[in-house]
């Protein structure tokens, strides 16, 4: 007899051999135990659903970030290569006026000398980008030197009077790449500047070796950042000028990171106060 464990025995019985009685009685399981066997396996659809939502919407912010990272450098470079462009285009104008003394005619010269030598070092930032660039035994301090002289010559051009002060040891001999160095300084040292939204300020550079590590730090007394913002500022598409790409940081830290073996943090910001930015690469071991 089978019954059903929700059912009320069955009184059927049926005649063995030799007179004697025999009862069969078979128990079923309830419904609600069916439903209970099944219950892990459906948990386990869940959990796989739930995986590849997971992973769908990582792969979509991958892909996202990725996009903008490259519509960042794209623009990057138009900008990298608008400006001596504009430089150019102006002194090969000044060069057509017949009134341009040799004293003039000598300096657009070798300004147009410097634009084409800029154009030539934003093509082999870019060549290095993507591919395994070559790393050399090199002092730090004049890429800092020649970096910081740069960013003086552009300060009067935006109209600020902004003291750039460099505070540097007589050597920091590292491996590194001076092309790409020199943009992650270019990008520390054009943000500075864009923070500080007075006409008057100020930018600190200071460098020293300390455990065979090669450290840089860059100052501004500019607008600051908030504590909660942090976490931020690295992120391509993250910026806090209208204007602004958010690439500049984002390129500098991953040139530091992946290229150098090092480092690119925000070590100390107040609002309305200062920023403070630190690079740390290894020091190139002693010369035999």
């Amino acid at each position: 007899i089978r019954i059903d464990l929700s059912e009320s025995p069955s009184e059927d019985l049926q005649s063995g051999t030799g007179g004697q009685l025999t009862q069969y009685v078979y128990y079923d399981e309830s419904a609600l135990i069916t439903e209970l066997r099944i219950f892990p396996w459906v948990q386990l659809v869940f959990v796989g659903l739930f995986i590849l939502v997971g992973y769908l919407g990582f792969s979509y912010i991958r892909r996202s970030e990725q996009s903008s990272l490259w519509m960042g450098m794209a623009r990057e470079a138009a900008h990298q290569l608008g400006t001596p462009l504009s430089s150019l285009m102006g002194w090969i104008e000044m060069l057509r006026s017949p009134d341009l003394g040799t004293e003039q005619k000598e300096r657009a010269l070798a300004e147009i000398e410097n634009d084409v030598e800029r154009l030539q070092r934003v093509a082999d930032r870019f060549s290095d980008i993507g591919s395994q660039p070559k790393l050399e035994r090199c002092d730090l301090v004049p890429i800092v030197e020649q970096t910081a002289a740069y960013l003086r010559r552009r300060i009067p051009q935006q109209g600020q009077s902004i003291d750039l002060t460099v505070d540097m040891p007589e050597a920091l001999v590292a491996e590194a790449n001076e092309e790409l160095f020199a943009w992650v300084l270019e990008n520390l040292f054009k943000n500075a500047l864009d923070a500080i939204d007075d006409d008057e300020g100020s930018i600190t550079v200071a460098g020293w070796k300390e455990e065979g590590e090669v450290y840089i730090e860059v100052r501004d007394t500019g607008r600051g950042i908030e504590r909660q913002q942090w976490k931020n500022i690295f992120r391509p598409g993250y910026s806090t000028k209208q204007r602004g790409w958010g690439l500049g940081l984002s390129l500098a830290r991953r040139v530091v990171e992946i290229y150098h073996e090092g480092s690119l943090e925000l070590v100390s910001s107040t609002v309305g106060e200062e920023s403070t930015f630190r690079i740390q690469i290894p020091a190139a071991e002693a010369s035999a």
